[in-house]
């Protein structure tokens, strides 16, 4: 057994009872919440206090006496290091309940506001090889097993090519296999970190910002295209096209690849340039017969299959009608709005990225759509008075922000706008609890459904549908 921290609670035979909004679970001993990790709801084990709060406290397993029903076995050999797919050990069927959980609880909780019989969670059909883009970080200072911490023996090769480790910027988990992305992804990792270490190619030193190999961008489709974008800290053409023209022609069929300079602190390139090397500059996505273009910078929902389905219920909430004006604020590249566009009169999509809206009007362009236009800009400055009067009055307004939710402002335009159906789409049910509660004087909650878009993590969207008070 471990030792047990000094001054620190241990408590013994302590049922796990819940799952918690960051992939913990929970328990409760004289009235104290404690999150627990690597436990699920239902285990009974003994728990090692390590971080103690006034409200809650933070606890690890130190001993199993029971394990709960609802386990499953993880798939992946890196599970409990990596932070990605935390509820791989919890049944698919209960990982569901606890997001349908989640989302009663911050709107009831948070939001303290009425709401009818919540929809029963869409979930995914695919539990693995989901996703449709994944970024790998290149480090010089990979994370060590407990194996190698205890042997007396120097690990060899640090160089790693994986995920960050929780809590450890500098930290990356070597991955041999991801379950989340469909082949080539796993292909074209193994392949990119051969290469570079038989080149001897330096791999990114995160503390002192100092290498070569920086970070790799795989998205997918379920076209069957594949863009590849290689970021790199400095540049060398050389050694860098050797790399590009080694990808290439190792791997068949990439659709689309490039590479991008980045000398910033941190990995975002969304403020850079971004080159195109081989092929062509985007990779398409089909949608009910709608063809997306999706570039190196582009949004696009990353469950491609359960997008198709969350936009289906997003119609569905809105029904428009032949005559109706249609806003859909945060629209990204215009996904949702080309989506709907066939179904009423008018669409107008506000985004703050300029390249975002590039990507909407080429996407509007390219599926012939000429009832939808695209603005970009902040939308708390963009949606007033003048807006609303010189684009139409809209009978629906469909929502999409990020996580944070909407600002206050955005918030009072809406309001402003007035429309008869809010539809609301979010990826944080908190904040979207917190937001429902600054429309519910004027509007009521009509329909909740949440939608399962990324499995193994505690993660869930959802969607509400808010009708005009008479």
């Amino acid at each position: 057994m471990a030792k047990r921290k000094k001054n620190l609670p241990f408590y013994e035979n302590v049922e796990i009872t819940g799952a918690g909004t960051d992939g913990r679970a929970v328990a409760r001993v004289n009235d104290m919440v404690i999150f627990v990790k690597d436990a699920v709801p239902g285990d009974l084990a003994d728990l090692q206090v390590y971080r103690k709060k006034r409200n809650y406290s933070e606890a690890r397993v130190e001993r199993f006496h029971s394990l709960s029903e609802k386990r499953a076995e993880p798939v992946c050999a890196h599970f409990g290091v990596c932070g990605g797919c935390k509820w791989q050990n919890m049944s698919y069927e209960h990982q569901l309940f606890y997001k349908q959980e989640q989302v009663r609880d911050s709107l009831t909780r948070i939001g303290k506001i009425d709401i009818p019989v919540i929809r029963p969670i869409l979930g995914s059909a695919h539990t693995t090889m989901y996703r449709n883009k994944l970024e790998y970080t290149f480090s010089d200072r990979r994370w060590l097993t407990d194996e190698e911490v205890r042997s007396d023996n120097p690990p060899g090769d640090m160089n790693a090519l994986g995920f960050h480790v929780p809590g450890r910027f500098d930290r990356v988990l070597d991955i041999e296999k991801c379950y989340l992305q469909k082949e080539p992804s796993n292909s074209i990792r193994v392949l990119v970190k051969k290469y570079a270490l038989e080149k001897g190619l330096e791999f990114f030193d995160l503390r002192a910002q100092k290498g070569f190999l920086r970070n790799l961008i795989i998205r997918t489709s379920s076209t069957g295209e594949v863009m590849v974008i290689l970021s790199l800290f400095r540049e060398d053409r050389e050694e860098r096209e050797k790399l590009l023209d080694h990808i290439f022609e190792n791997i068949p069929g990439i659709t689309s690849l490039m590479f991008v300079i980045n000398q910033k602190a941190n990995d975002t390139i969304a403020d850079q340039d971004i080159i195109l090397y081989r092929g062509r500059d985007h990779i398409t996505e089909k949608m009910e017969g709608l063809t997306f273009r999706i570039g190196p910078k582009s949004f696009y929902q990353t469950n491609s299959d359960q997008a198709l389905e969350l936009y289906r219920i997003a119609r569905e909430f809105a029904d428009p009608g032949p005559d109706d004006i249609i806003y859909d604020l945060y629209t990204g590249t215009g996904t949702i709005a080309c989506f709907i566009a066939r179904h009423c009169r008018k669409v107008i999509g506000i985004e703050f990225v300029p390249e975002a809206i590039n990507d909407a009007n080429a996407n509007a362009s390219f599926n012939s759509i000429s009832n939808a236009e695209f603005h970009a800009g902040d939308i708390k400055d963009l949606l007033d008075s003048s807006f609303i009067e010189a684009h139409g009055a809209p009978d629906t307004i469909i929502l999409d922000p990020p996580r944070a939710g909407l600002h206050p402002d955005v918030t009072e335009g809406v309001l402003l706008a007035g429309p008869g159906k809010i539809v609301y789409v979010s990826c944080n049910p908190a904040t979207q609890a917190r937001d429902l509660a600054l429309f519910d004087r004027h509007y009521m909650v009509e329909a909740v459904q949440p939608v399962d878009m990324f499995p193994h993590t505690h993660h869930v969207e959802n969607v509400v549908l808010l009708k005009k008070r008479q």
